[in-house]
């Protein structure tokens, strides 16, 4: 086994105007992770095999070395360890040599939902739509790329300077976003978003407070009713949440294709074909982008379409293919409000290459999206779906939009949580027809306001 050299502890400095006791406190724990980190090298050195993670004979194994290392090395260094310090030093040798170093735990917290590293010393998390600073380090960037060797090495990607950026995947499914010096100024940065084994339902959102009972209704009847959704929202707004829970409408009897970067969809139907872009190898060959995998799957009779983020010009296949019997196909976008989808679209249309003139463009998208699903991230760390929008048609050259359901904020409580209600705006949609065409059939109650 190689040595690991993670280097000098970054934070050796003291800064003098700490208290004392503060001073033998970071004193006592820079003591333990020096010893940790010896016992770590001992380890290292000793091993002849390289441990499987999820074997339980090797793990067995591997705890029984770090115990008779850390031992003979307390023993030398006449160093007395009660039991917890023992198990703790064990479990960072442990996530050092087969898991992730120092975020392995905020890994394996189910209330982590994503998890930010911005340097050695800064690594933030998400915590129930709250992000707040991890008091987990590492030790300088040396370690930090170290463990970006350990995420890219198993999936055949390098991370150096002449390609200082990547998307991976751990094998959970949690989606990684890589990026390092010179383009990431201050170190190394990994950005993970973390894969759901449990992913939410459509009860858990109502739960959550996303959407209400009336909403989640009407939603199950458009993608039942093979109407074309866009769900829009920010970065982190839940997007992919809410595509995944909407897709949990579709019959089990439908061949769904998914189509992503990285895949993150997690529909529970059996027929489900998922298709995920690759970046080119190192000799720049071999890309397969995601409008290659839309124009692809045209091919492989696909009763629905469902592309996890547009971007590009992929958008102009997208909406070509809803215009052209794939009815019921569900995509997101990266907008504020749905009249910005529509705009965004426009754009990523004309990034295809065609040159097409403006009315053509929207027309193309009016005659193709029937349903815009726009969700929010709050200051409070809620998601809300705050609108539920119906593309009408066009209008002179304009594409008409109708609101259906929104979200009345009224102000926050006196713990700052956003308070409102979702209500009705009292339209109902002119796409009903195609919804009873299809054997659904929505109570007209539902789309009453109550003022």
């Amino acid at each position: 086994m190689n040595f690991i050299n993670f280097g000098p502890n970054q934070n050796e400095i003291i800064n003098e105007e700490k208290k004392p006791s503060e001073d033998i406190q970071e004193k006592k724990k820079k003591e333990f992770d020096d010893f940790a980190i010896i016992v770590l090298d001992g380890v290292i050195d000793d091993l002849t095999f390289t441990p499987n993670k999820t074997s339980a004979e090797d793990l067995k194994i591997l705890n029984e070395q770090i115990y008779e290392t850390l031992n003979s090395l307390a023993a030398k260094s006449n160093k007395h360890l009660l039991p917890g310090d023992k198990q703790k030093i064990a479990k960072l040798v442990i996530d050092e040599i087969i898991a992730f170093g120092p975020i392995t735990s905020l890994l394996e917290d189910p209330s982590v939902t994503e998890v930010m590293v911005n340097g050695p010393d800064k690594i933030f998390v998400e915590r129930f739509g709250k992000i707040e600073k991890s008091d987990k380090v590492f030790r300088n960037n040396q370690h930090v790329l170290h463990t970006i060797d350990k995420i890219v090495a198993p999936i055949g990607r390098r991370v150096d300077e002449s390609s200082p950026m990547v998307d991976a995947r751990l094998p959970d499914g949690s989606r990684v976003n890589i990026i390092i010096p010179p383009l990431a100024i201050k170190g190394p940065t990994i950005t993970i978003r973390k894969f759901s084994a449990d992913p939410y339902g459509l009860e858990d959102l109502i739960t959550f407070g996303s959407l209400n009972m009336s909403m989640a209704k009407f939603l199950r009847a458009c993608v039942r009713g093979r109407l074309n959704i866009i769900v829009s929202g920010g970065t982190g707004s839940g997007k992919t949440t809410l595509m995944n829970v909407i897709s949990g409408f579709i019959s089990h009897d439908e061949r769904i294709v998914t189509i992503e970067d990285a895949a993150e969809m997690q529909l529970q139907q059996e027929h489900v074909v998922t298709l995920e872009s690759r970046t080119a190898n190192i000799e720049g060959k071999g890309k397969i982008s995601i409008r290659d995998l839309v124009i692809n799957s045209l091919r492989m009779r696909p009763d629905r379409i469902i592309v996890g983020e547009v971007r590009s010009g992929e958008a102009l296949d997208m909406l070509q293919a809803m215009n052209t019997g794939h009815d019921g196909s569900i995509t997101t976008v990266h907008a504020n409000t749905p009249r910005d989808a529509l705009s965004r679209l426009e754009t990523m249309v004309l990034m295809s290459g065609m040159d097409l003139p403006t009315r053509a463009i929207r027309e193309q998208v009016s005659s193709a999206i029937d349903l815009i699903i726009q969700i929010s991230r709050f200051n409070d760390g809620t998601r809300k779906v705050t609108k539920i929008t119906e593309v009408v048609g066009m209008e002179n050259d304009t594409i008409t939009l109708q609101d259906v359901f929104h979200f009345n904020q009224e102000g926050f409580d006196e713990t700052n949580k956003v308070l409102g209600h979702y209500i009705p705006t009292g339209v109902v949609p002119t796409f009903m027809e195609k919804l009873r065409a299809h054997g659904e059939n929505v109570q007209s109650a539902i789309f009453k306001s109550a003022e």
